[in-house]
């Protein structure tokens, strides 16, 4: 019976150790950068990846990116699709975005001049682009940041009736107008 008893014991403290452990953080976790502009609520829900000692790697041809099966189009995130919700009305660029959400892409053949493409097929893994859905592409302008950005990060930074959407990671920063009336 001591034997039984001591068995079960260990049992039950191996299983509480096991669901004490905790759970890694996600490679890539999921963020949101929103901003209002003249009263409409822009917001950017997107996973993160890290670059992780792959820097120099990320946007070369042979890169990370360019194993995307739709590459030079990039999802512009991780995991699920980049997706752009608008409250009303905003122009991105020269191009017009009816109040709604949105896929975001990148197109980044050319790795000094991005084009931000805004897409109307949502709800699907970042991977799936369809052309045919594009909403229109818009210029990006380039930046190299001040230091290395590990963390995939987007902002909208909000001036009255303007503001910039900004996608940044490693090496790379890519920004495009926003306005709203």
């Amino acid at each position: 019976m001591k034997h039984l008893l001591l068995a079960a014991s260990l049992v039950a403290a191996s299983s509480l150790t096991l669901v004490a452990q905790p759970k890694a953080p996600p490679k890539s976790p999921a963020e949101t950068a929103t901003a209002t502009i003249a009263g409409k609520e822009i917001s950017i829900k997107y996973s993160s990846p890290r670059v992780r000692g792959r820097e120099g790697h990320i946007f070369t041809n042979d890169g990370l990116i360019s194993h995307d099966p739709h590459y030079p189009v990039w999802r512009a995130g991780a995991n699920s699709a980049t997706t752009l919700t608008t409250s009303g009305d905003v122009k991105i660029g020269n191009l017009m975005v009816p109040k709604g959400t949105y896929t975001l892409f990148v197109d980044i053949s050319n790795p000094d001049e991005w084009t931000l493409i805004v897409n109307k097929k949502t709800g699907e893994w970042g991977l799936a682009y369809d052309g045919s859905q594009d909403l229109g592409k818009v210029k990006m302008k380039m930046s190299k940041p001040a230091t290395m950005v590990e963390d995939l990060k987007y902002t909208i930074d909000a001036h009255g009736k303007h503001g910039t959407i900004t996608l940044a990671w490693e090496n790379h920063a890519a920004s495009v107008p926003i306005t709203a009336e």
